[in-house]
């Protein structure tokens, strides 16, 4: 299944902020503690190849999101038309979603190790400190279309909520963000245009209120074609999935935050 447009939109673009006139000239600011997982919103847990938010001040003098134009050539843009906001990460430029003056949403580059990272906003010659992050070799995150449901897409396109829950049996799809390396390797900023699994993927568990799913019930796990550091799961929920389970996702030692639930009935 492919996710909707929609999709897309909610998970890379959240509120819209006005520029802030009287602060045009200031440099832009932020912190190491106010970048963070888009999918959660939690500082801390970053990867290569993952969609994060940074939140800030004075990040641009305009707000912008990604134009269909702009990724006509395959890949993320490393600054958007009219903005002149690059945000690099190691010296290499970050794809960007969406940058406004008090928020940025960008892929961290791909082919990026595990470790200390240096991240830098530059707009214009106005250049924001150097702060260090730490980025792991997965940080799995789980996108959710409220404070604690994941999305999850059900059989013909429809999202399980608390009207139209999923059923045992069921085949969903849930997003996430975080998951790592793929097979094959995508380039910085590659858009995939086909499924590509995760490299891991022999290490990659899905827990429902605690109970490790069977592997042969994950029937994909990898990149979603058509969007850049976005992953999706296939999954066949058990016979024995019991009502709204909490939703755990992990790659090696690396799981994504408690408290998450599917929207579960059981038959």
């Amino acid at each position: 299944m492919r996710a909707a447009p929609w999709l897309l939109a909610a998970l890379v673009v959240s509120r819209l902020y006005g520029a802030d006139a009287a602060g045009m000239a200031a440099m832009p600011a932020y912190s190491a503690a106010s970048i963070v997982n888009s999918a959660h919103s939690l500082a801390g847990a970053l990867a290569p190849n993952t969609i994060v938010t940074l939140y800030g001040e004075n990040l641009a003098f305009q707000t912008r999101g990604v134009s269909p134009a702009e990724l006509s050539q395959g890949r993320l843009p490393t600054t958007l038309t009219g903005t002149g906001v690059r945000v690099l990460i190691q010296n290499i430029p970050a794809g960007l979603y969406y940058v406004s003056p008090k928020q940025i949403n960008l892929l961290i580059p791909g082919e990026l190790l595990a470790g200390l990272a240096r991240l830098q906003v530059v707009q214009d010659g106005r250049a924001g400190p150097v702060v260090q992050i730490r980025l792991r070799s997965a940080a799995p995150a789980l996108y959710q279309f409220d404070a604690e449901t994941a999305i999850a897409v059900r059989p013909g396109g429809t999202l399980a909520t608390a009207q139209t829950p999923a059923r045992p049996g069921e085949v969903v799809v849930l997003y996430a963000t975080g998951l790592g390396e793929v097979v094959p390797p995508l380039a910085a900023g590659e858009i995939p245009r086909g499924p590509a699994p995760l490299k891991r993927l022999h290490e990659f568990v899905i827990f429902l209120d605690g109970q490790l799913v069977e592997a042969s019930d994950v029937l994909y796990a990898g990149v979603t074609p058509g969007f850049a550091g976005l992953y999706q799961i296939n999954l066949r929920l058990p016979a024995s999935a019991g009502k709204n389970p909490e939703v755990r996702v992990a790659v090696g030692e690396e799981c994504s935050p408690p408290g998450v639930r599917l929207a579960v009935e059981p038959n």
